[in-house]
Parts: C-alpha cells; structure tokens; sequence
C-alpha cells in the first residue's frame, strides 16, 4: 500500500495547479517530468511501485497523509483538476448528487424529461439510491420547479446537472 512518505519520495505535488511532477528519474521517465496521464476517461493515473492511482487519490495523500475512506469528488466536474481546493471527500451516494447533465438530455434539466406516452413533462429525482417520481406537470417549467426544489431538499450539490466537463 502507497504511502504519504513513498509517495514524496517519488513525486512532488504543486497544491496550486494540481499537478505532480516526479521527484526522481525513472525508466523513461526523467526527473521534472508530469506525472499522470489521462486513459480516456478524464481522470489522470500515475503508476509507481508497478501500480496505478488516480491523481486525485495522490493529491488526497499527499496533502492529508492517507487515501479517504470512500470517494472524492471533483468539485467543479473537471476530472483532470487535481487542486486541492477542488477535492473533497464525499459518499458515493453524495458524489452522484454532483453530476454533470447526461448527453442524452433533451430537457436541459437532469430529472426532467417529456413522456411521449402521456405527453407531459415528468420531473424524477435519485433519493438514497431510488429513482423516485416527483410528478408530471403540463408544464416544462413547473417539471424544472419542482425538480429544482427536490435538488434543494435533498442536498444536491449546486454544480448538479452542470455541462461535462466543468
């Protein structure tokens, strides 16, 4: 298991950027180096001691001395800013209410959708895990309303339903 002292052995960590960049040189990898790169999901990965971790697990280690219990969220939806003002520990449960909107969303609001079935605009929301129905509205912006509200009650994080990518 990685720790805080093996990890500054290897790497330094600039707070301000959130970038890492290597202590040593390695292999191909030379001293002053970036270290991590992104393998298609956003999120960058740094390999050391032949294994990977993602950079925002490293900063987390870094600056707070062990990795969190569960998950960290990237605040502002950027998977790849690893500043450590932009971090924070969270439940999963509490990471997915600080979801970008799908691609697929017509609505322009995560939750609301227009049901061809009943032609109305429904509103749903995720609650403990449960995707629970607000209610269908004539509507579209009492559907955004009421979706809107049920974000505020349940604590979804400002950020929610926020354009990929920040």
């Amino acid at each position: 298991m990685l720790t805080q002292e093996r990890l500054k052995e290897l790497l330094d960590y600039d707070k301000d950027t959130g970038i890492f960049t290597w202590i040593v040189s390695r292999g191909s990898v030379k001293k002053g180096f970036i270290a991590g790169c992104d393998k298609g999901d956003g999120y960058l990965i740094a390999r050391m001691d032949r294994k990977g971790y993602r950079c925002h697990r490293l900063a987390w280690l870094y600056i707070h001395g062990a990795f969190p219990n569960d998950e960290i969220d990237h605040i502002n939806g950027v998977r790849s800013d690893n500043r450590i003002v932009n971090l924070r520990p969270v439940l999963g449960s509490e990471n997915k209410k600080n979801k970008a909107k799908p691609k697929n969303n017509t609505s322009g609001i995560v939750g609301v959708y227009w049901s061809k079935f009943y032609k109305d605009w429904n509103s749903k929301i995720s609650i403990n895990g449960k995707e629970v129905t607000i209610g269908r509205f004539k509507d579209k912006f009492e559907a955004i309303c009421s979706r809107k509200s049920a974000e505020i009650k349940y604590e979804y994080h400002e950020n929610h339903g926020r354009k990929k990518g920040g």
